[in-house]
Formats: C-alpha cells, sequence, structure tokens
C-alpha cells in the first residue's frame, strides 16, 4: 500500500473507488469577508489558504486531478481594484507553490483565455507549467479567465475552419472530436464538482465536460472549506450510484 493509499484509508476511503478528477468551484470569498466586514481582498487572500490545503489534500489521498475555478470570464467585470488583487494573490500563489509543487511531484496546467492576463502573470504561469511538466503525481489545473460557453464557440470556430479547409467531414464530427478540441482535450472529465457557499448554479463552468458528473452543494463558504469536510464529500461520492443513464441488472 502506496503513502497515498495509507492515508485514504486512514481517513475512512477506499482507494479503489476515488474520484479520478475533481472540479471545484470556489465560492463565497467575498460573503466571508462581509460577514466580519472587512475588504473582499481579504476574502481572496483566505481562500488562497483554503487552496493551498485542498491541494495539498488532494496529492495526499491520491486525487489524479484537481481543477480549481480560479478567475472566470465573467470576472473580468468586476472593479478593477479587485481584478488587480486577484491577479496580486495568484502571482503570489505560483511563486510559493512552486517548490512545493516540484517537491509532491504536482504537474500545473491551466485552461482558459490565458492571452487576457497581465504579462507579467502569464510569464510566470508558463514558467511554472514548465518547470513542472514532468511531475506524475497529480495534475492541478486552474481555470483562469476560463468560461465554458466561449470555450465552446472556441471549438466551433476550430472545426469550423478544418471543415471548411476539406480536412474534416461534418459526418464525421463525434463526441471524441468535440473533447479533443476543448481546452481540456486531454484530461479526462471530472468525475465530482464540488461548489462551496450553498449557490445552486454550475456559472458556465466545464458545461460539456461535467455531463455525468457526480455534484455536491456545500453552504460551507471558501475560507472556512477545510479537509474534514472535503474527507466527508469524498465518502458521500463514494456512497454514489454512477450509472451513466444506464440501468445496472
Amino acid at each position: 500500500m502506496n503513502s497515498s493509499d495509507a492515508l485514504a484509508v486512514e481517513a475512512g476511503i477506499d482507494p479503489a473507488r476515488l474520484p479520478t478528477h475533481v472540479a471545484i468551484i470556489m465560492d463565497g470569498n467575498g460573503r466571508w469577508a462581509k460577514k466580519r466586514m472587512l475588504n473582499r481582498v481579504k476574502g481572496h487572500e483566505r481562500g488562497a489558504d483554503t487552496v493551498r490545503m485542498v491541494v495539498r489534500a488532494s496529492r495526499e489521498l491520491g486525487i489524479a486531478v484537481l481543477t480549481l475555478y480560479a478567475f472566470s470570464t465573467e470576472n473580468w467585470q468586476r472593479p478593477e481594484t479587485e481584478i488587480n488583487a486577484l491577479m496580486m494573490l495568484l502571482k503570489r500563489f505560483l511563486k510559493s507553490e512552486k517548490q512545493e509543487m516540484l517537491d509532491n511531484n504536482i504537474r500545473l496546467n491551466a485552461i482558459g483565455e490565458i492571452e487576457r492576463l497581465p504579462g507579467s502573470l502569464t510569464a510566470l504561469l508558463r514558467e511554472t507549467m514548465q518547470a513542472t511538466a514532468k511531475n506524475s503525481g497529480m495534475l492541478l489545473n486552474l481555470a483562469l479567465s476560463y468560461g465554458a460557453r466561449p470555450e465552446i464557440v472556441r471549438m466551433v470556430q476550430q472545426l469550423s475552419k478544418t471543415v471548411a479547409a476539406g480536412n474534416l467531414r461534418p459526418g464525421d464530427i463525434d463526441e471524441e472530436t468535440v473533447s479533443a478540441h476543448l481546452y481540456t482535450r486531454d484530461i479526462p472529465d471530472p468525475d465530482l464538482l464540488i461548489r462551496t457557499s450553498g449557490e445552486m448554479r454550475i456559472s458556465n463552468f466545464l458545461l460539456w465536460q461535467i455531463a455525468y458528473a457526480e455534484i455536491y452543494i456545500t453552504d460551507t463558504l471558501w475560507p472556512d472549506f477545510n479537509r474534514d469536510e472535503y474527507v466527508k464529500i469524498l465518502k458521500a461520492y463514494q456512497g454514489r450510484d454512477r450509472r451513466f443513464g444506464k440501468i445496472k441488472g
């Protein structure tokens, strides 16, 4: 039994039935700060600590892929001061966690309209991705400047160009073709989608990819989300009956 399996068993989790890919909509930083009469940025700062916790816990328990919804395309409409603070927090996270990713065999990836991010952040992001490219213990996938509808539009545009060039027949486009032209083309679809803060919506996140994901909504605000609750959710996932639209005999 490897160390990840041992930690999972110790937590009461069956290592053989862990979700391969966990995706999380991290919601509630602003409300956490408001409840404490703090600036929203303080909520994002506390939320960054939760990110570190969930990345470490995922790696320790044996989750293969963790996707975190860090910044959406809609988030560009927020006040400039908040956007700038979020960009600084992202840079700080990449700088502070790079060595831990290297030490713990974690590979960093990013999906979304990365070109819209500030140049200095983009350079740091690509540098960290390159430095961790050979790591194989876990994939940490950050959704940055990401929106599922723009992703689907981008996919349709790419396939349209290929069809127009005579290199693909419309009748040959299937689900595998579509998946191969999304940001997540080399990543398995999420098995488990977690949303914090109690909001009952998907918020334009991985709309194609979560077709058969198990969904878990917790009322806990993201800065208050902890390892014990994460383990509780993973246990709940293992109690689900995943039929993928089929009937078990």
